[in-house]
């Protein structure tokens, strides 16, 4: 069975982004949980996946259809490509944020909440990531995502940070290491988080230039 595949491609590409305004919201989200300690809000992100594994899957489902009957080339290929790619790491992402929010709320409950400053910049820097790759996306942007790959760095040094704060914490207070290596979990996925928005940029940078810009080449 035919299909158009010119007007089915351009419908991905609107569902993808679709996709990742639903997962930036949840990554928003996770700030406020992160900063305010939002018991509520954390329940909510927690049990919040089903719209975005519902959406995921259907993408998916689409990019299989249109590679097995639209025999898509070039920059169609691409494209299908990189959505069953990206729609991949748009859910991890949202995994990411049910895990940090299952831990917060684990420490709230506790009693035992404390974080540094360096955990928010590095919430709030991994957030300013997405949305510049959601853009990039949008706007097939590379130099856009190169700048998000070296904004990964940034990242990565918060996150050192956020371990020295909780190993000081553990020497000062050692009945806190429990919580301390808790803290240090959600430093580590919101580090995550952040790669991936990185190799949503590389995958980008793919579909625009049809050329890889992994393992650190540019």
């Amino acid at each position: 069975m035919a299909v158009n595949l010119q007007s089915r491609v351009i419908d991905l590409r609107r569902n993808l982004l679709a996709l990742g305004a639903l997962v930036e919201q949840r990554v928003a989200g996770v700030i406020e949980v992160i900063r305010d300690g939002d018991v509520e809000l954390a329940r909510k992100i927690r049990s919040s996946d089903a719209e975005i594994d519902e959406m995921q899957i259907e993408l998916e489902t689409e990019c299989t259809r249109l590679l097995a009957l639209g025999s898509p080339v070039a920059s169609d290929l691409r494209l299908i490509l990189t959505t069953m790619r990206v729609s991949n790491e748009l859910e991890r992402i949202a995994d990411m944020c049910k895990g940090i929010s299952k831990r917060v709320i684990r420490l709230v409950e506790s009693g035992s909440y404390r974080y540094p400053a360096s955990l928010v910049q590095m919430a709030e820097g991994a957030l300013a990531m997405l949305r510049d790759v959601l853009v990039a996306f949008s706007n097939s942007d590379t130099k856009l995502c190169l700048e998000i790959r070296r904004a990964d760095n940034y990242i990565d040094n918060l996150n050192r940070e956020v371990v020295a704060w909780a190993r000081e914490w553990i020497e000062s207070e050692v009945e806190k290491t429990a919580a301390a290596i808790e803290l240090i979990s959600i430093g580590q996925r919101v580090e995550r988080l952040a790669d991936i928005v990185t190799a949503i940029a590389e995958d980008t940078f793919f579909l625009v230039e049809g050329r890889l810009v992994r393992h650190g080449a540019e």
